[in-house]
């Protein structure tokens, strides 16, 4: 049997059904306040496409706070190089979509370069 994915008590449906204001109930203090502060230029374009159903969703508005009518969709974000792809879930609600797309890479370190000291030289490089 599938597990039954739930956000707050309530399943996918129910919470794309669910009235903006009684969304607003259910998310922290921080995301809430931003929300009934109103949304920015980009973030009503950003907006108006999620309701459209465009395929190519693309944004730099990594501060854009995740909304019942996003779940489902493919968004592109911006991490300062390219525009990398998301697909909102249920889990991803109430976040940023900048907490979804790093924008820096993790350190891998290969041999010693040059200048190194003798000890470090000694050690494969395989």
């Amino acid at each position: 049997m599938a597990k039954i994915t739930t956000w707050r008590g309530k399943t996918e449906e129910e919470v794309q059904k669910m009235d903006f204001n009684e969304f607003l109930k259910l998310i922290p203090s921080r995301p809430r306040r931003t929300l009934q502060r109103g949304y920015n230029v980009q973030q009503k374009k950003m907006l108006k496409k999620v309701a459209d159903n465009h395929k190519n969703i693309r944004t730099q508005s990594r501060d854009m706070i995740i909304i019942p009518s996003m779940l489902g969709k493919t968004i592109k974000v911006y991490n300062g190089k390219e525009y990398l792809p998301i697909i909102v879930t249920i889990d991803m609600l109430g976040h940023r979509l900048g907490e979804f797309v790093l924008t820096r890479k993790s350190v891998t370190h290969g041999s010693a370069g040059l200048g190194a000291t003798r000890s470090s030289k000694g050690v494969s490089a395989k």
